[in-house]
């Protein structure tokens, strides 16, 4: 079977589905796949892609490129198509993949396209442009972003695209003078695998099934670029997501609920109310009982609010876990009432309103996945289940045994307990629905309430969208850009260290803020730590989150006791933060050759300059 040439406009596709060889050149440079996909079976069993039963041409009135189908399974009676080609609007290279006639659960996970080879002899050299960053790198999505050199191998797991291991469907690579974005066009039910070989990562997807099944089209998009750096690529990806209809900017969020427009600004406050620890809960302290439970009333945190007030802080977010009946992470999604020790629904009341009052923005922690056994609602016929007719079992976190709560009945939840809250006289203006933009996307194969992943996106969104209709500020732990259309505000999205919540922990990779090269007029992105302090969840033992706040053009956390020195500085770094709010971030740089000193560009011009040794900030104003 013949070799296939396909030219676009900038670049050319040289196409071989008999041994599923593909390459990519551009100005000189070529990217090519060399291995043989593959698909791993349910037994583990692995069979390549064999030789093809046909290949032709594929023609469209706007794609060009060749299809093959594969047939020679043994003992799986599966037929596989591949399509490859170039888009002639822009010159991408898509890859797509079709199985018919799987058996549930019959396949574990397809390959397909293969890695790109990043190329013997582009690695090892450890030289750095006149940008202070490698010449040849692969970029990964992994929380807010991590740049690996070519040449230096750093042990990484595979990942899940929509976790922590990408919050965005992307991964890239840039080799001296050329480069690629590539988008996991069907983001939903993908992994991918990453090996270190002849100088540089390899990046393979891999397709998983839905709800037992390949049961609809898998397609990769590649978008090729000449003398790019990681900045092109999340300009890429920013346009990607516009062309596609699924960029909804801060603005837009402020228009659909003005109450946005009174966080922008604020210092994060964040504390509790009560915990109760169950003796089922892997935190029960067995030898210690009396530390299984605490409380700090409504009342006394109202007067610590006044207590900022007075120390001339004039606006906050407060958020405030443990308000239910059992404190914390307990009896979800039925906490009510509010704790009857810490105050009750009036006390609830009166800290609402005392928030209120001081100009504060009155926040909650809330949950509608993890699903307590002891909750008043509990019964397994709502609880999600697997392919085997089973019901997942977690029992770390502190309410005990529980299972999960299926993401098509969330949405119901949500509106009985806010109406509830509205019953009870309670102002709620802000609520973070918990893990909803960090765990994995659920799939439930429940006949009575099936949800694929796509499912569970649509559906976890509708929670925070109902929040919204309601007024309410809608936030989530972390950032997955499956859900951040309908949310404002995350807790934290910081970086990928080796120890994610250790004092001393270091960066995997080189450290670039990806996500806020793409969305960061999209959403408000807080991070940990005062000026001073040092390391953290996200942030490595040499860092301080107080630094990287002010690169980023986003708030700072603060402590619902801080002294007025500590407030003065979190107001500063919010203040800058208002002023970019609705700005893109649009380039970041290493200005010196070991990292230390970082800047950040915005779209209306202005340029924050960081050392993170000295935690000295220069801001430059676009005005």
């Amino acid at each position: 079977m013949a070799k296939y040439e396909i030219r676009g406009k900038r670049l050319t596709l040289s196409a071989n589905p008999q041994d599923c060889s593909y390459s990519v050149t551009l100005a000189g440079a070529t990217w090519s796949m060399t291995e043989k996909p593959y698909i791993r079976f349910s037994d583990d069993s692995v069979i390549p892609f064999p030789t093809p039963d046909s290949v032709e041409p594929y023609k469209t009135g706007t794609a060009n490129g060749v299809q093959a189908v594969y047939t020679d399974f043994g003992k799986h009676k599966i037929t596989l198509c591949t399509r490859v080609y170039i888009e002639s609007a822009n010159d991408d290279v898509f890859f797509t993949l079709e199985i018919h006639g799987d058996e549930k659960c019959e396949i574990k996970k397809v390959s397909f396209p293969a890695p790109f080879d990043f190329g013997e002899g582009y690695g090892d050299k450890g030289d750095l442009t006149d940008k202070n960053i490698p010449l040849c790198y692969t970029v990964l999505s992994r929380m807010q972003g991590c740049l690996v050199p070519a040449g230096k191998h750093i042990a990484l797991a595979d990942g899940k695209v929509y976790e922590r291991d990408s919050y965005m469907p992307i991964y890239g690579q840039v080799r001296q003078n050329t480069g690629y974005l590539a988008v996991y066009d069907t983001p939903y039910d993908v992994t991918y695998e990453l090996r270190y070989e002849n100088g540089g990562e390899k990046v393979a997807p891999l397709w998983i099934t839905s709800l037992g099944y390949m049961s609809y089209p898998r397609k990769m998009l590649f978008r090729f670029m000449e003398n790019c750096d990681y900045n092109d690529l999340a300009h890429e990806y920013r346009a990607y997501v516009k062309q596609r209809g699924n960029f909804v900017s801060l603005k837009e969020k402020a228009i659909k609920n003005p109450n946005v427009e009174k966080l922008l600004g604020c210092p994060i406050i964040h504390t509790g109310i009560a915990t109760h620890i169950s003796p089922d809960s892997q935190y029960y302290h067995k030898d210690e009982p009396e530390k299984n439970d605490n409380h700090t009333s409504f009342y006394e945190r109202a007067e610590q609010i006044k207590a900022l007030s007075a120390k001339g802080l004039k606006k906050a977010y407060t958020h405030f876990d443990g308000w239910g009946k059992h404190g914390y992470d307990n009896l979800h999604p039925n906490p009510f009432p509010p704790h009857k020790a810490a105050g009750g629904a009036e006390g609830m009341k009166h800290l609402a309103d005392t928030v209120s009052g001081a100009g504060f923005i009155f926040g909650i922690h809330d949950q509608y996945r993890d699903y307590y056994y002891d909750s008043p609602d509990f019964t397994f016929d709502e609880a999600i289940m697997d392919a085997k007719g089973e019901h997942p079992f977690c029992s770390i976190w502190y309410g005990g045994k529980h299972s999960f709560l299926c993401s098509a009945k969330a949405p119901e939840y949500v509106r009985r307990n806010y109406a509830k809250f509205e019953e009870l006289g309670i102002n709620i203006e802000a609520s973070y629905l918990d893990v909803f933009s960090v765990v994995e996307l659920d799939e439930c194969f429940s006949p009575d309430h099936p949800a694929t992943r796509e499912q569970c996106a649509r559906n976890r969104r509708e929670c925070l969208d109902i929040l919204t209709a309601r007024g309410i500020i809608p936030s989530s732990e972390e950032i997955l850009d499956c859900i951040l259309p309908s949310q404002v505000l995350c807790h934290h999205a910081p970086y990928y260290t080796d120890w994610l919540g250790g004092p001393a922990s270091n960066p995997v990779g080189w450290q670039i803020p990806l996500f806020n090269l793409v969305y960061h007029d999209c959403i408000v992105t807080p991070w940990i730590g005062k000026k001073g302090s040092r390391g953290g969840w996200g942030i490595t033992g040499k860092d301080s989150g107080y630094a990287h706040a002010y690169l980023n053009g986003n708030p700072l956390y603060l402590k619902i006791d801080a002294d007025k020195e500590t407030i003065d500085e979190a107001v500063a770094v919010c203040e800058s933060a208002e002023r970019l709010a609705y700005a893109a971030m649009v380039r970041h740089e290493y200005l010196s050759a070991d990292g230390r000193i970082q800047r950040t560009t915005f779209e209306e011009g202005t340029k924050i300059t960081v050392n993170f040794d000295t935690e000295e900030v220069d801001i430059s104003s676009g005005q």
